[in-house]
């Protein structure tokens, strides 16, 4: 049966720029953590905190939740590299993907606790205010497994089938659900679901960044659910769907207590960001108000402007009429005492 449409799968994932290899998937990565970094630093100016301090913090937490997302994957799909016939090098071999997500996010919050306890901001805020941003990169980031034709779901006519054209790894050729593209869409939806439930709840105290797990966990397990990749099972279920279904408890129960023991938002963010920002407006402010003062003391107004060319004329003429009653004056008195 011929398809007449689908999604084709690249035919490769890697270019080569000379001798540097580009890697789709890790091109996939990387814009989705500047898209993170991005909104994030966004959302943090909003609540109160300094320009850039998303971006510092995240040089801790991104290479922790690197190494936590690829520590998950080898831990539990260790079978992968260090089985009869595997080289356990392929275990460092990040690009060829194979990056857990519940790795990557609890590693990842370790780096952002050591960031955010230098800087001494609460952890929670800085984690409600970069979860949209994680959502975003995990839907841009879903696309590296396009590139790499990997994770895929049962197979499927449907006009969106996405085409696997390897045959590496136990692939079999042919046409499946594209569960990354599935994955990447709610993804989308998840991040916007928390800047709505944001705006419209006043989230804080980390409540938002569990809105973003316990959304992400409830697309994660129908989506784990129709992967046909090798998986360990317990009870039926894949290893990812127990994992989906409990951290998904745990985000709801952290929401319900929270919200219960510290409603509201958090005040403060970041200790003196309030403080600079009044001081530098208070400085803009004086600067505006002697820059409109300069401008209208070189800017006289009409009366003066027509005044000021008369002011010479009046001098003379005054001049010559005291000059003139002098004149005037003595030549009486010559007069006088000529008659005398």
């Amino acid at each position: 049966m011929e398809e007449l449409a689908y999604i084709p799968s690249p035919s490769r994932g890697v270019l080569y720029l000379g001798p540097i290899p580009l890697r789709g998937y890790a091109f996939c990565i990387i814009i989705g953590v500047f898209v993170a970094v991005w909104l994030g630093n966004r959302r943090w100016i909003a609540r109160g905190g300094r320009a850039g301090t998303v971006a510092d913090i995240a040089v801790w937490a991104v290479p922790f939740g690197l190494v936590g997302g690829r520590l998950y994957h080898v831990i539990t799909d260790y079978e992968l590299y260090f089985s009869q016939g595997r080289d356990w090098v392929d275990a460092f071999k990040v690009w060829q993907g194979g990056l857990g997500i519940w790795g990557a996010i609890a590693l990842g919050a370790v780096g952002a606790w050591i960031g955010c306890r230098r800087r001494g901001i609460p952890l929670p805020a800085y984690a409600d205010a970069i979860a949209p941003g994680i959502a975003f990169a995990q839907a841009i980031g879903r696309w590296g497994n396009w590139f790499n034709q990997e994770l895929y779901g049962k197979e499927t006519h449907l006009p969106w089938a996405l085409h696997i054209t390897s045959s590496a790894d136990g692939r079999v050729p042919g046409y499946y659900h594209p569960t990354f593209l599935y994955e990447s869409l709610w993804c989308i939806g998840v991040a916007l679901l928390v800047i709505w439930a944001d705006r419209r709840f006043t989230l804080g105290h980390g409540r938002a960044f569990a809105v973003y797990v316990a959304a992400y966990c409830v697309g994660r397990a129908w989506i784990e659910y129709m992967r046909v990749d090798d998986a360990h099972h317990i009870l039926g279920l894949r290893l990812n769907d127990w994992t989906a279904g409990i951290v998904f408890l745990l985000a709801v129960v952290y929401i319900v207590v929270s919200a219960k023991k510290r409603p509201g938002r958090e005040e403060v963010v970041e200790p003196g960001a309030a403080e600079e920002a009044a001081e530098a407006d208070g400085e803009a402010a004086v600067s505006l108000g002697k820059d409109e003062a300069e401008s209208s003391a070189a800017k006289p107004d009409a009366e003066g402007s027509a005044a000021e060319p008369e002011e010479p004329a009046d001098r003379e003429a005054a001049e010559d009429e005291a000059e003139n009653s002098a004149k005037d004056g003595a030549k009486d008195s010559a007069e006088s005492a000529k008659k005398s």
